[in-house]
């Protein structure tokens, strides 16, 4: 088995109001960046598995993430993977 270490980013569909990133916005104006136009506020969700293989990693956070980390009614997610261990893309 391998350590794998998933992050889910969970969105709020774009059809959907969004009043949190709204006041980011405005408190964005408020601090002089007035080239903001939105802002989509979300978040970010890291689950550590164990799993045989990448696939089956991401097979198992998808899971999770449709029954309940994110609500499919209002919200999209994304799933990336790496092994434990490696150095995140952010990072690099």
């Amino acid at each position: 088995m391998t350590t794998f270490v998933a992050e889910v980013r969970v969105m709020l569909k774009p059809s959907v109001n969004d009043p949190q990133g709204l006041s980011i916005r405005n408190a964005l104006h408020t601090l002089g960046f007035e080239s903001v136009a939105d802002v989509r506020a979300g978040k970010l969700i890291a689950v550590t598995v164990e799993a045989s293989d990448a696939a089956a990693a991401e097979a198992q956070v998808t899971a999770m993430s449709d029954k309940l980390l994110a609500n499919p009614v209002i919200e999209t997610f994304e799933v990336s993977l790496r092994e434990a261990g490696a150095i995140p893309r952010s990072a690099a």
